[in-house]
């Protein structure tokens, strides 16, 4: 019998829980079954293989069916993606001649005629209008048929499915793995880690969970099972309150906090009064969320509850009864007095908002003794700041080198973005260097000891994932600034929609920006051909899923950058609709094949995000002539309406300039530190596999490691981030 969470794991991991059943003659099934996932870019490993043909054939073709469904989805396989020319990429019409065409098609209709003939009257015709416009005019069968089979290519993308443990194993270690993660989770990594908290609640539990959203999801099943709870500030239980109502435990969005039984009220408000008691200065806390303990105090009535006196303070603080000054406003005091040795000696109590403001604290120092206090506040202080802080104010230094005027780009948690002109003043060399320097012997003192380090090349321009919030929910996904090299004679971008309640249009384009950011040419529902490639075709609703495809020969693009992006013309936004995902495949010029191949895609990410315009990558030119991939993860606020490439071509080059120019810290960075300490380090070559255990860090894990081996691959990148 299949675990409830299988799929999950398959989803994170790239593992099958070790599949059990009767033993028997299931090597003809198992063989098959690895046939059926090649078809889609999937294989069995050696092991995997080895393990399904020893059991008997109901249980494999069980196994092979819950596994196609899981990896056909993860590659965007699981809906029939259709096009609107049926032969595309072949046979795309000129733009014009093709809206000709549309309009002499209303004309020959009766039932559109007359409105066509009034329109034209007018000089302008609404396309949206036209019968034969935005709607498919074939089946999806009607499609398939007017293409030739996919010819098998080298570069054909194939991930290997490995063999797993026991199935209760593999869960409780994606649970471990999730809740002790030292980074934070993106929203589906969060939805993910409740199931398995769920699942997992009388299992072994991490030593720490040291990030708060996280710790929120986990006490949500502690307070069901009536267990102590784990909190130590009051936004703690706040945290926990938005996800007993299915709000946002970020605290970014409001949530709308529901009823909750007394018992739940009761505990709710005895970590309050427990925290509190504890360190009566955390009433501070509350002030940076007044509204929502407000909210929130109208749901618990701590008036009910006099037992618990130092909750009630925390809601007195809310609605303005009783004062609580906060820690920033102490150290806005000093900064507002000049007195910056002040301010470090006041942040060394919290040492991770120390390193936060060391920019400042730096750029506000007047003399060489306030400089020397601010360096060495932070060198006492760096061993109790996170990994993550310590590798952000790393990066953040980094690119401080450049000459004030540069531009400088703010994305927040949920991938808005903006850019202004740098016109801080320099952080001095010295002092950077100290800092850099410090930073860089404590992130070393904090890495274990890799024993064999083996490195696949491939991943050492990946960003390391700072936080999950740089990278969106998919497969094939990398952190925003990731570099990824691209192999192909042909670019192919698709999305996907399906709407929910209401027609929705969304639009697919593609933009080709030279070196200087300007405006080559696009592709889009109003460009339909260009030199470089060919658009599938406008599709103006779906209510049974659409999709759009953008073709690009690259060898023929004139420019430096092309940028895909996905308008939202009309209707539901992409957190909206019932599914919305993008992404890209590469293929050989002579493979032919449809539209849509799953073991052509490299990536396809869910566009689940704010705005009306989805940035989800850019691809660069480099000086040797090749592509790569430069991953951006970012929205545009947009138009409520008939958002268009040729409307935000300004803003698109605005922000991506901001990305391309700056400095993200990659894998390389923590593998040279590594390496210092590792007893071998070898590139690995794609087929030599050493005999012993390893730290394997790369892009896919090679079969046939040692299994006492640690194995860091993109799934699992933030283990790699320090405690």
């Amino acid at each position: 019998m299949a675990h409830p969470l299988e799929s999950l794991v398959v989803r994170h991991t790239r593992r099958l829980p070790a599949p059990s059943g009767p033993a028997g003659q299931g090597s003809v099934a198992a063989r098959q079954f690895d046939a059926a996932l090649m078809s889609v870019g999937f294989k069995l490993s050696a092991a995997l293989l080895e393990r399904l043909s020893e059991l008997n054939e109901e249980t494999v073709v069980d196994t092979a069916t819950r596994t196609l469904d899981s990896v056909r989805e993860m590659a965007g396989d699981h809906v029939q993606h259709n096009v609107y020319f049926v032969d595309f990429p072949a046979n795309v019409p000129d733009t014009f001649d093709f809206w000709m065409q549309c309009i002499a098609d209303a004309l020959a209709d009766d039932g559109s005629r007359d409105s066509t003939l009034a329109q034209l009257s007018t000089g302008m015709v609404d396309l949206l209008t036209l019968p034969s416009y935005g709607n498919y005019q074939h089946t999806y069968a009607e499609m398939l048929a007017a293409h030739d089979e996919l010819i098998a290519a080298a570069g054909d993308r194939t991930t290997v499915l490995h063999l797993g443990g026991a199935p209760d194993d593999e869960v409780t270690a994606l649970y471990l793995a999730l809740a002790g993660s030292t980074t934070p989770l993106g929203e589906e990594n969060l939805r993910d880690l409740r199931l398995l908290a769920e699942h997992c609640a009388d299992s072994p539990q991490p030593e720490a969970i040291p990030v708060r959203e996280n710790r929120a999801v986990i006490n949500v099943t502690r307070l069901h099972a009536g267990r102590d709870l784990l909190v130590d500030t009051v936004t703690d239980v706040l945290r926990l309150a938005c996800a007993l109502s299915d709000g946002d435990v970020t605290l970014t969005e409001p949530t709308r906090f529901r009823p909750l039984p007394r018992p739940v009220r009761r505990a709710l408000l005895a970590g309050l009064d427990s925290v509190v008691a504890a360190t009566p200065a955390k009433l501070a806390d509350v002030t940076a969320h007044r509204e929502a303990f407000k909210r929130l105090g109208e749901r618990l009535h701590p008036h009910e509850y006099p037992r618990w006196p130092h909750a009630a303070d925390v809601f007195a603080v809310a609605r303005g009864e009783k004062e609580a000054r906060s820690f920033d406003s102490r150290i806005e005091e000093m900064f507002a007095m000049n007195d910056v040795t002040g301010a470090a000696r006041l942040l060394t109590a919290a040492p991770g908002k120390l390193f936060r403001s060391l920019d400042r604290l730096l750029r506000t120092c007047n003399t060489q003794d306030e400089r020397d206090a601010v360096v060495a506040a932070a060198e006492q202080a760096a061993p109790q700041v996170s990994g993550r802080v310590l590798l952000s104010v790393r990066e953040h230094l980094h690119n401080r080198a450049q000459e004030s005027g540069a531009r400088r780009i703010f994305v927040n948690r949920r991938g808005r973005a903006w850019v202004t002109t740098d016109n801080r003043p320099l952080v001095l060399p010295p002092e950077r260097k100290r800092f850099i320097d410090a930073l860089d012997a404590e992130t070393r003192r904090r890495l274990p000891e890799p024993g064999h380090l083996l490195i696949d090349p491939g991943i050492l321009d990946i960003a390391l994932p700072l936080s999950g919030k740089a990278t969106t929910a998919g497969f094939g996904v990398l952190p925003r600034g990731s570099l990824s090299p691209v192999d192909g004679d042909l670019l192919r971008f698709f999305v996907y929609w399906k709407q929910k309640s209401h027609d929705t249009d969304y639009d697919l384009s593609a933009l080709m920006l030279d070196a200087q950011y300007a405006t080559v040419c696009w592709l889009s529902y109003t460009a339909l051909t260009e030199v470089e490639g060919e658009h599938s075709g406008d599709i103006t609703e779906a209510p049974d899923g659409a999709s759009e495809f953008i073709n690009l020969r690259l060898n023929a693009v004139r420019g430096t950058f092309i940028v895909p992006q996905v308008n939202i013309f009309s209707g539901e936004n992409f957190e909206a609709v019932e599914e919305s995902f993008f992404g890209f495949m590469l293929r050989d010029a002579e493979q032919q094949g449809r539209p849509f191949e799953p073991r052509t895609v490299h990536m396809k990410s869910d566009l689940r995000g704010p705005g009306r315009v989805a940035l989800p990558l850019a691809f660069l030119r480099g000086s040797d002539g090749r592509w790569r991939a430069k991953w951006l993860h970012l929205y545009l606020h947009g138009n409520p309406n008939a958002n268009r490439v040729e409307e935000n071509r300004v803003s698109v080059a605005t922000l991506l300039r901001g990305i391309v120019e700056r400095e993200y810290l990659t894998v390389r960075y923590l593998t040279d530190l590594m390496a210092e300490r590792a007893t071998a380090t070898t590139l690995w070559d794609g087929t030599t596999v050493p005999d012993g255990p390893v730290t394997y860090i790369g892009l896919e894990r090679p079969d046939g490691l040692h299994p006492d081996s640690l194995i860091i691959t993109p799934e699992n990148l933030r283990a790699l981030i320090p405690a």
